[in-house]
């Protein structure tokens, strides 16, 4: 008895949460499978909480309990603890403060999955006997019997849908996928979770929380983003928590920040095999000047192949690609302003990403709210005095010189601009004042970037 009072007190506080309402046919299968295997206090327990969940959600202590039931608190104790180990209910205490209680409970199997679990028949067949377990089984299950003639033709979900990823190019998974005929989309052995658990350390992932309901969202996932193991290690070391949990929608965030960082900033869509071309054709609006395949492109890429391009295709320090995953990650930019400021700092800087001077600007346009690419280059345009103005002040060695002893100034560097900077709509010049010819030289790299990389796409 003093076991539970350690665990259970009659003044703690609960709540209780229904994922979804129950149906009277659920409570035909509590009645007729689960009761016999945990009696009739759990299931009277089950049943007070079902309803008081539907009432209300606002806390109680356990006295209620008591005077429903009309039980003690050990009794109360002793149904709960059977009803967590049937799987009908999930019990939650807090960690912090005067303890109290959320009980979740969780809706009773349906039949075909309790009848092909071992441990729950065999549990229910040695409390109530052959002849009463196989007319409660035949009562809930319904067999059709299929013609020998006949064989199953139905198409699984990744013979229908598969990912169409923006980015130009991008490889998808290739899979038989006239192989995957198992009626069930939610397994795939062809994932390789050996080849998983190599590249993850025991001390940061233990094995225990790849348990089946993560593995199963993992390989969704990597069908989704069409990427094999390694991908989905550094997904799960985003993922993972201080406390080594793992979740689904810990998993389905970082997933969804980490393919905006390493390969578009625009989501997968799932179409239809024999409409892909159809769909994407209609989804994309081809740019109609070449600023507006420049506005597509920062949009789209993600940070990583930005620094690539502006490099000429070499791969980022590891440094430059640290400060864009944290104003993504960290500072929640999004990653279409987040191009546009590595752009223009890169350019301003002759090629040098100067992480205080990027923060400074980064700081300037959350406080502005700036969302978009468009927005983006729109700030830059109207506070460049002042980011120049940053500049000198972060790096002395900008300012003009003063005069040498033969009357002349050192010239001062002409700083680039990108090519989005000055608007296409400002009024031209005149015939025979000569081009900015560093400005136009830059814009025409850049628009040849362009257009190699949507030819290899295509």
């Amino acid at each position: 008895m003093t076991a539970y009072y350690k665990e259970l007190q009659p003044a703690d506080p609960y709540r209780i949460r229904l994922p979804y309402p129950f149906s009277n046919y659920d409570r035909q299968l509590l009645t007729l499978l689960y009761q016999p295997m945990i009696g009739a206090e759990a299931i009277a327990l089950y049943l007070t909480l079902w309803a008081e969940g539907e009432a209300s959600r606002e806390e109680t202590t356990h006295y209620t309990l008591m005077n429903t039931l009309g039980n003690p608190i050990a009794k109360i104790f002793d149904a709960r603890i059977q009803l967590e180990a049937i799987g009908l209910l999930k019990t939650y205490s807090s960690n912090e403060g005067d303890r109290s209680f959320i009980y979740e409970l969780c809706p009773p199997l349906d039949p075909k999955t309790f009848f092909m679990d071992p441990l729950l028949s065999m549990f229910l067949f040695s409390k109530i006997g052959e002849s009463s377990y196989r007319r409660v089984r035949n009562r809930f299950l319904v067999y059709t019997e299929i013609p020998t003639d006949y064989e199953e033709v139905s198409r699984t979900f990744t013979d229908i849908f598969q990912p169409v990823h923006a980015k130009a190019g991008y490889p998808s998974v290739k899979k038989d996928l006239q192989e995957r005929k198992k009626g069930n989309y939610e397994a795939d052995s062809e994932f390789d979770f050996d080849l998983l658990r190599q590249g993850l350390s025991e001390q940061l992932v233990p094995k225990k929380v790849l348990t089946a309901t993560i593995k199963d969202f993992i390989t969704k996932l990597s069908y989704l983003y069409s990427w094999g193991p390694l991908e989905m290690q550094k997904v799960i070391l985003l993922a993972i928590e201080d406390d080594y949990k793992l979740t689904v929608e810990g998993l389905k965030k970082s997933a969804s920040e980490y393919y905006k960082l390493t390969v578009s900033t625009t989501a997968p869509q799932l179409v239809q095999v024999h409409k892909t071309a159809e769909k994407q054709d209609d989804a994309v609006e081809t740019p109609k000047t070449k600023q507006d395949e420049l506005l597509v492109y920062l949009e789209t890429a993600p940070p990583i192949q930005v620094l690539r391009d502006i490099a000429n295709g070499s791969e980022p320090l590891p440094a430059d690609v640290e400060l864009a995953n944290q104003l993504v990650i960290t500072h929640g930019m999004k990653p279409a302003v987040v191009n546009v400021l590595l752009q223009y700092v890169l350019l301003r800087t002759d090629m040098k990403l100067t992480k205080a001077y990027v923060e400074k600007i980064a700081s300037h346009w959350l406080r502005k709210n700036v969302t978009t690419a468009k927005e983006a280059m729109e700030i830059a345009r109207v506070e460049h005095t002042q980011y120049m103005k940053w500049k000198s002040e972060g790096s002395p060695t900008t300012v003009a010189k003063p005069f040498t002893g033969n009357g002349n100034r050192k010239p001062v560097r002409e700083e680039k601009l990108p090519e989005w900077f000055h608007k296409k709509d400002q009024t031209p010049a005149p015939k025979g004042e000569p081009k900015n010819e560093s400005l136009e030289v830059e814009k025409q790299k850049l628009l040849a970037k362009l257009a190699l990389k949507k030819g290899k796409g295509g």
